[in-house]
């Protein structure tokens, strides 16, 4: 395995908004391929419980895009105002523009888990959204080795998850968990974020225990 083309997909992987582009179409087949490695993930007791629903129609999307303006956009607005620094608030301008291009974008895949949480024998929650986050991300992986960007977005919470349902007509016993908008990417040199060193955030056996 050539673990450097391996570490340049994992430490490249980005949250693409502003470099989507919003005019190449994405065929049927490649958000298949993508998905057929994303089930490849592990999940929770190997119960496969995801569903995944790929929104490519216009209509459809256009209607999703004016819910997610309506009920996301005045929240990133309040998130921006109050932006602690440079880097947050380059990043709330750049979910506000993708507000306001959601309907263009050529595909938006929402992975749903086949349940509810609040059903009764229902697995607690992290086992529930931890059967198919794994699953999400591989979803991601395998879009960027094929020259698209996509964005982890989670819109369906609270009392917004029902009208989501009812535009997309999901089943009571669906849960939708997020929404990927899905493009090719305008340029492909994307680098490694900047995070904090891992020294200063991993620990070793116990918690009091120094690094």
């Amino acid at each position: 395995m050539d673990t450097a083309i391996t570490d340049h997909l994992l430490s490249t992987t980005r949250a693409v908004r502003r470099r989507l582009d919003l005019d190449r179409p994405v065929a049927r087949e490649i958000i298949l391929e993508c998905l057929r490695l994303a089930l490849q993930a592990p999940t929770g007791s190997n119960k496969q419980s995801w569903r995944w629903l790929v929104l490519d129609d216009p209509a459809v999307r256009a209607q999703v895009a004016d819910l997610y303006a309506r009920n996301t956009g005045p929240v990133l607005d309040q998130r921006y105002a109050l932006s602690p620094d440079a880097q947050t608030t380059r990043v709330y301008d750049s979910a506000r523009y993708l507000v306001e291009v959601l309907a263009r974008v050529p595909v938006l895949v929402v992975p749903c888990v086949q349940g509810r949480l609040d059903e009764p024998g229902s697995t607690y929650p992290a086992a529930f959204y931890g059967s198919i986050f794994p699953a999400i991300w591989s979803f991601q992986l395998a879009l960027r080795s094929r020259g698209l960007g996509s964005v982890l977005t989670t819109p369906f919470h609270g009392e917004y998850e029902q009208q989501y349902t009812e535009i997309l007509h999901l089943p009571h016993d669906m849960t939708p968990i997020a929404m990927v908008p899905v493009a090719y990417t305008v340029g492909d040199e994307f680098k490694p974020a900047e995070r904090t060193p891992i020294e200063s955030i991993a620990r070793w056996n116990r918690w009091s225990e120094p690094s």
